[in-house]
């Protein structure tokens, strides 16, 4: 088995930080859904910013509100306006090709990549 990624929102932007909250993250439904992330799940998050990674588990957020916050001990990790890559893996013995979400710097997606490669990084 291999832990594959399945899918991928690039790029996206905290829009709140909350320490008070028990973890997690919240991420607006709709690029849940169309990066196929489900609540509950591990992700692994990356702060473009500023280098810090984490893992943690997702909340659904409400659909179309571009919400993207990092709730609990991890909102230490990353600043409001910080550009984050949230990404969730497969473990799998085959191939899978992943969803990855780009995102406007509003959080609403501009378009899904069905392949890796140089064209992620747009």
């Amino acid at each position: 088995m291999r832990a594959l990624l399945r899918g991928k929102i690039h790029r996206a932007v905290v829009t709140e930080a909350d320490l008070d909250y028990v973890g997690s993250i919240t991420i607006d439904k709709e690029l849940m859904d169309e990066a196929d992330i489900w609540a509950g799940e591990k992700v692994l998050i990356s702060d473009i910013d500023n280098g810090s990674r984490f893992e943690t588990y997702t909340v659904e957020g409400e659909p179309g509100s571009g919400i993207i916050c990092v709730n609990g001990a991890a909102a230490h990790l990353v600043n409001v306006g910080d550009k984050i890559i949230i990404m969730a893996f497969e473990l799998t013995d085959q191939p899978i090709i992943p969803n990855i979400v780009l995102v406007d710097e509003n959080n609403r997606k501009v378009k899904t990549l069905h392949e890796l490669g140089p064209s992620v990084i747009e």
